[in-house]
Parts: C-alpha cells; sequence; structure tokens
C-alpha cells in the first residue's frame, strides 16, 4: 500500500511539473514544496559577487576608462579598461583588468550611429565586452543591397563595428500550437506577478495586444485570464490577469519546473552579468542553459525594433516566447526571440525582468514587500548550516536549489489541492497541458538537461 502510495504522488508530481512547463516552465498553481531554508547572513551567491564588483568598479572609474565588465569562465570579475591606471584599480579590488582599446563612450556611440540608420528588419546588434567590439549580425532575410549598405556605415564607423552572417532568421518566439493560447498564437508564461492587489502573469509583449483572451489548451475552453497591458515594440513585456477563481494560487507561488517533478523556487529579481550561466524554461522545448554574452542588445524583428535586451547562447523554438530566464533562484528575464532551434543552436534574446517589473508597476508574487522598483535582492546562497543539514544536494529547498514540485507526502493531499474549490481553475489546468504534453513529444527534455542544471549549482555551492 506504501509503494503504491508512492507511485501516485510521482505520478502526481510529474503531472504538476508537466503542466508548468507548458506555461512556459512556471507553475502557476499553488507550488507543494518546502520553504527555502534560513540563509540570512550568508554571503551572496558567487556570481551575483563577482557581477557587483565588476559593475562596482565600473561605476566608480567611469565609461570614459572602462569598457563593461563580465564573469570569466573561472568564476571571476574581469573589467575591460583603456588605461594602466585604471587597470592598478581593478587588481587592488581583487578583480582581473583587461586593457582595451575602445572605451564603452566610443562603443555607445556606434550603437548610436546604428540606431539612427533606416531600419533593416533581421539585423541586431549588441557590444561584445570581451572582445571590445560592436557585433552586428544580419540574418538569410537581409537583402546584398541592405548588407551593403550597413558594411559602409560599420566601415565609417571604424574598427570598434564587426558585420556578421547568421544562420536563420530573427524573429518572436510564436507560433499556433500549444500552451497557453490566444488568436495571436501560443506562448509560455514566465512569473507570476502581483501589484498587492492582483495576481498577473508576465510574459513577452509580443504575444498578443492588451484585450487578448488566454486559454491553457486550444479548444478554447480553459480559460487562463486576459492581457490587460502590454509594450511591444521598444520593449517586450506584458501582463495577463488571472480570471476570478484562478488568482488565489498564484500569490504563493514563485516556482519554476524544471522536469522530473521538481522546481527551482525563485527569491528575487537582478540584472544577468556577460558571462554568468543562465537557464531558460520554455512550452516547446523545455529547459535549457547557456551564458549571456551581451547586455542592452537591439534587435530588428519584422514587427519592429526592441533594444536592451539581454543577449544569449540558450536556445529556444516558436512557442518558448515569454518563458523564464532564471540563475541561481533569481528571476532574469522572458524570452523574447531570436535565431535557430535546440538542434542546431541559435541567439536568444531576452527582456531584463527588472525593467518590466518597474515599468509595469508589480513585483514577484510570494515574496517580501521589495519596494518601489519591483526588484528585489539578490538571493543567498545556502548557508553551511543549511547544507550540513539537507546533505549537501541540490535538492533542498534553498534559494536556487532544486526541491520537489507538488509532492506534500501523500496522494490524497496532491489531489484534495488540485480539486480545492479556490484552484479548480489552476488545477484543470495543469491536468490539461499535461495532456497535451503527452502529445507534444518534443517538449519532452533530456536527463542530461536537468543534471546539468544539478552540476551547476553543487558547484557552486562548494
Amino acid at each position: 500500500m506504501r509503494h503504491a502510495r508512492r507511485r501516485i504522488v510521482q505520478r502526481g508530481a510529474r503531472l504538476a511539473a508537466v503542466g508548468g512547463l507548458l506555461c512556459g516552465g512556471f507553475m502557476v498553481t499553488r507550488a507543494m514544496a518546502s520553504e527555502p531554508s534560513d540563509a540570512s547572513g550568508t554571503a551572496a551567491s558567487s556570481a551575483r559577487v563577482a557581477a557587483d564588483t565588476g559593475a562596482g568598479l565600473v561605476s566608480r572609474l567611469g565609461t570614459s576608462r572602462t569598457a563593461g565588465n563580465w564573469i570569466a569562465a573561472d568564476g571571476r570579475p574581469v573589467v575591460a579598461v583603456t588605461d594602466s591606471d585604471a587597470a592598478d584599480a581593478v587588481k587592488r579590488a581583487g578583480a582581473r583588468p583587461k586593457v582595451v582599446t575602445h572605451s564603452m563612450q566610443d562603443l555607445k556611440s556606434a550603437t548610436q550611429t546604428l540606431g539612427s540608420a533606416p531600419r533593416v528588419p533581421g539585423t541586431a546588434w549588441a557590444v561584445d565586452y570581451t572582445k571590445n567590439e560592436v557585433v552586428v549580425q544580419a540574418d538569410s532575410t537581409v537583402s546584398a543591397t541592405d548588407w551593403s549598405r550597413m558594411t559602409k556605415l560599420a566601415d565609417g564607423i571604424g574598427d570598434s563595428v564587426r558585420m556578421q552572417r547568421t544562420q536563420g532568421t530573427f524573429t518572436t518566439r510564436v507560433n499556433g500550437a500549444q500552451a497557453i493560447f490566444s488568436t495571436s498564437g501560443r506562448c509560455s508564461a514566465g512569473f507570476n506577478v502581483t501589484n498587492g492587489q492582483s495576481e498577473f502573469i508576465l510574459t513577452a509583449g509580443h504575444c498578443g495586444p492588451a484585450g487578448s483572451v488566454w486559454f491553457s489548451d486550444n479548444t478554447g475552453k480553459q480559460q487562463v485570464g486576459s492581457t490587460v497591458t502590454t509594450a511591444f515594440p521598444g520593449s517586450d513585456f506584458s501582463l495577463i490577469q488571472y480570471d476570478n477563481g484562478q488568482q488565489a494560487s498564484a500569490g504563493n507561488n514563485n516556482v519554476v519546473s524544471i522536469g522530473g517533478g521538481n522546481g527551482v523556487r525563485i527569491t528575487g529579481a537582478a540584472d544577468p552579468a556577460v558571462g554568468q550561466r543562465v537557464f531558460r524554461s520554455g512550452s516547446t522545448s523545455g529547459l535549457r542553459d547557456g551564458k549571456v554574452t551581451a547586455l542592452n542588445a537591439t534587435v530588428n524583428y519584422p514587427e519592429g525594433t526592441v533594444t536592451g535586451l539581454v543577449e544569449t547562447t540558450v536556445c529556444a523554438e516558436p512557442g518558448d516566447s515569454g518563458g523564464p530566464l532564471f540563475s541561481e533562484g533569481i528571476a532574469l528575464g522572458v524570452t523574447s526571440g531570436g535565431n535557430g532551434d535546440c538542434k542546431t543552436g541559435g541567439t536568444t534574446f531576452f527582456q531584463p525582468v527588472t525593467k518590466a517589473l518597474t515599468a509595469l508597476g508589480v513585483t514577484l508574487a510570494g515574496l517580501p514587500a521589495q519596494g518601489a522598483g519591483g526588484a528585489a535582492q539578490p538571493s543567498l546562497a545556502p548557508s553551511a548550516s543549511a547544507m550540513a543539514s539537507q546533505g549537501g544536494a541540490p535538492g533542498a529547498a534553498a534559494p536556487g536549489a532544486v526541491e520537489a514540485v507538488g509532492e506534500t507526502g501523500t496522494a490524497e493531499t496532491f489531489v484534495s489541492e488540485l480539486t480545492d474549490p479556490n484552484n479548480v481553475g489552476p488545477g484543470l489546468l495543469v491536468i490539461g497541458g499535461s495532456v497535451i504534453a503527452f502529445v507534444a513529444t518534443r517538449f519532452i527534455r533530456t536527463e542530461q538537461d536537468r543534471n546539468a542544471y544539478r552540476r551547476q549549482y553543487s558547484q557552486s555551492w562548494g
């Protein structure tokens, strides 16, 4: 009997995880997992420390003497500087200097010149801090004439700009398939957020205009909510307000499902750093990882230009739009668009979550009050005592840790959560989404992707 009950619980956990990933990897039902361990007084995560050290040096030395900062492969902060005195200051602060030719002022001037030229759909550019240049990419839709014109523009700017042809096309990641549906197509939910009175899903702005009605199924029977605010182009974020009866659980929930009945508790929001390893979850391709390659990227989608994006090596596919980007328990962004796919790879761009929260006047749901601006403090790494009590395993419920989702100890408890009148809408969303997931076999991630996540954080915890 005990073994049968365990199998039912495990099946329920898988059901909840699959349903969550169909909505961008974010569990829109109540997260049935233990609270994060008390990590008060512990040091911030290694990636956050490195990013803050580099950013602080850039701020202190100024944009005329620096050209960005990033996290090296060994985890140390690196700062690009233009003179030896600045290099000495970086060394004294415990970071690694890299002397470069072009300052950030030079690089920003180059991007401004590119932005003032006539728009060419299918192009994108961003500052590559590590190579001290602005990289302009043009996809397969850009004509030879436009390519020649942009090349001449780049030559006029100087050697701070590098032109690069790329495979595929730069598109937003929507299609008419599964997960959350509207007349605009399919998208993935990002994070649950709140304004203190109502609960919403934060997703991509290009997913649909204000007034779009969203469903969890392609028959239009299970309504989730409606888009109340959207920003696209320019930026790429929107809010879907939960319908009455579906928002009761959202305010307590901030867990991103990563498959296998596990999820990652989100404990705050922050801006990513170049070189940082990040993870994305989406309704088409599931959990994927990569690195941040640039910030403040500009992409000229066919629908319009979006600026201020995060550029990464994480792959994405149509339907992943709006899904969450996160690292070490910190919300970083929502999926905007890119090129390529998860078979051949490609570049994917994300709307920074901090900018969206501030613009919309909302905060991540399920967290303590964060004050104006919406961005929470960075999550804390597990303390030594907490790790000792948890056996040092990434499966513990610490910020950024992998924890069980949907497993409460008995099958009856799990079923009662789904059948509770306050949770009927979200429960049906999980069940309906799960049925679709079993049909959409390409949605299922490999065990290798989940193991990559566990390895990353077991290493970062030492």
